[in-house]
């Protein structure tokens, strides 16, 4: 959540930075997933899958005769298509099935992988803060395929369909809407849920465990639940209360939510929250978290005002991220920037302007600090570790982003920009590009420069602001930006301080050396850079 400026190479840098990427991403190719169908049965312990099965319905883009599917170290059972059993191997996290005959573009295949053994990542079989058993999906980056066969890209997204087996004294939950329960032969429990909108891999997960499961008190846009270990049931309601606000907020500001129902989970996530469609996780220690001496607490809703930012940005998610997602790594700012930005404005509605802009403030001195570790476009093609983009290009300084066209571009064309966007890109995936268009189509201006310097180039303007009064009634400004690398064009707001009062202009910087003449009656008292905190810059400021 914080502040940024512009400018550009061009279009040649787009094309001249792909002859040097580094990394290679699992893009859909030959085929796509269009429906899972996953049945998961645990063992009373839930320690382990007994045995499972994924169908998935397969579609095929380019004539092939393999599909090759993502999938960890569980034993594969058998593998079919269309009811009868292929060949296939299983090895270095692939699974390679061999079609009886070439399929061809517009087939559509059933594919289905039975198996079962105990997952080494992407659901975490572990006890809750109680020490009770759970089981709680957690796929962040590309991690379920540690124990559903998939093709893990946030690109590949499908509906998914789950049945999982549990024992009957156990809560569970998934993502989409609860179809049925029943009760087997054995005395277990087989829950259903079924998510019809197409969701990216990693957002589909499962949670088992002794949850206590709170109904929200206050009504909300969409049937909103609470899942927390059974210590914490009296904690629920005021612990989760940002979220109806947070649900109309941004169902008012950006569209209706996406999904069929909305579950909140404490449980096992290696992240503060991981956004997983209709079925949110949080960390184990949401409730305990401590207010930080700079934020405090919130006083429209009682719990620390990280909190609910944590919330916001994590429903934020379910707009941003899931239903429009990135549609490449390259991307991932148009998931964590929105919803950094997204949980600013609940915050600037809800807690008010000075919370706003600390958070902003927060957000750049992040943005600062990180650049004189890393100096990498938001866009980055290169880095090979996905877990190394939860940086702060992609949250803070993508958000920043935002911040800067919405200053840029006035809050009606910004909004209707957004609105624009996420209609366009519902359900379906989204580059930096579309974005550009979207708000170019709302505004009318051509954001090249702007997206070419801020999100496909690095770093942020550093300022040098040095004044002079002639003595003639003018005043002499000289800008100065001290960064490595490219001029940011970005207008600069600029108030001038005189006895009679302020007066405001805007700088149009044209290159790293710019000097502007002001006519002006009275010799200045102050000169300020940016008093409105539109712009993620560092200034200093030098007046005789």
């Amino acid at each position: 959540m914080n502040i940024l400026r512009p400018r550009v190479f061009f279009l040649l840098l787009l094309i001249s930075s792909s002859a040097f990427a580094v990394r290679v991403e699992r893009l859909v190719d030959n085929w796509r997933p269009e429906h899972y169908l996953v049945n998961i049965t645990l063992n009373d312990q839930l320690t382990e899958i007994s045995s499972a099965s994924a169908r998935i319905n397969v579609r095929i883009l380019k004539p092939t005769r393999v599909i090759d599917l993502d999938f960890g170290e569980l034993t594969v059972d058998r593998v079919t298509v269309n009811s009868k059993a292929v060949e296939f191997t299983h090895k270095e996290g692939k699974i390679l099935v061999a079609l009886p005959e070439q399929a061809q573009a517009g087939d559509t295949l059933p594919l289905t992988v039975d198996y079962h053994g105990k997952p080494k990542d992407g659901l975490i079989l572990t006890k809750d803060k109680d020490g009770n058993a759970a089981a709680v999906g957690d796929n962040w980056p590309d991690r379920v395929h540690y124990w559903i066969p998939t093709l893990d890209h946030p690109s590949a997204k499908a509906t998914v369909t789950f049945n999982i087996t549990a024992p009957a004294n156990q809560e569970v939950v998934a993502n989409g809407k609860l179809d049925h329960v029943e009760t087997t032969a054995t005395g277990q429990r087989t829950w259903t849920f079924s998510e019809g909108a197409p969701i990216p891999p990693y957002c589909m997960i499962i949670a088992v465990g002794q949850f206590a499961k709170v109904q929200a008190v206050a009504g909300a846009i969409t049937p909103l639940s609470y899942y927390v270990p059974l210590s914490e049931r009296d904690l629920a309601q005021k612990g989760f209360s940002p979220a109806g606000p947070v649900l109309e907020y941004f169902t008012n500001t950006v569209a209706p939510y996406p999904y069929e129902k909305l579950g909140l989970i404490v449980g096992a996530t290696r992240f503060g929250g991981m956004e997983n469609s209709s079925a949110i996780v949080f960390t184990s220690n949401l409730f305990n978290r401590a207010a930080t001496p700079s934020i405090g607490m919130s006083a429209r809703f009682g719990v620390p005002s990280n909190t609910v930012s944590l919330i916001a940005h994590e429903i934020a998610h379910q707009w941003f991220g899931d239903s429009v997602t990135e549609s490449t790594w390259s991307d991932l700012w148009l998931s964590e920037g929105f919803a950094t930005y997204f949980a600013a404005l609940f915050v600037q509605r809800f807690e008010g302007e000075d919370a706003f802009r600390a958070s902003l403030n927060n957000a750049a001195l992040t943005v600062f600090a990180y650049e004189k570790k890393k100096l990498v476009p938001i866009f980055d093609r290169d880095t090979e570790n996905l877990m190394e983009l939860l940086n702060a290009n992609n949250y803070q300084k993508g958000a920043w982003v935002l911040h800067m066209l919405r200053s840029q571009l006035g809050d009606d064309a910004f909004f209707r920009g957004i609105k624009n966007y996420y209609s366009s890109h519902k359900h379906s995936t989204a580059s930096s590009e579309d974005l550009r268009a979207a708000l170019e189509k709302a505004s009318g201006k051509d954001l090249r420069t702007f997206f070419a310097r801020w999100v496909y180039d690095s770093g942020h303007p550093q300022y040098e602001l040095a004044y002079y009064w002639l003595g003639q009634r003018e005043l002499r400004i000289v800008l100065s930006q001290r960064q490595p690398g490219n001029v940011f064009t970005d207008p600069v707001p600029v108030t001038i301080s005189t006895a009679s009062g302020k007066r405001d202009i805007v700088l149009k910087p044209t290159g790293k050396l710019f000097i502007e003449r002001v006519p002006l009656r009275q010799k200045p008292t102050g000169v300020e850079v940016d008093p409105h905190n539109v712009l993620l810059d560092e200034t200093t400021i030098k007046g005789n």
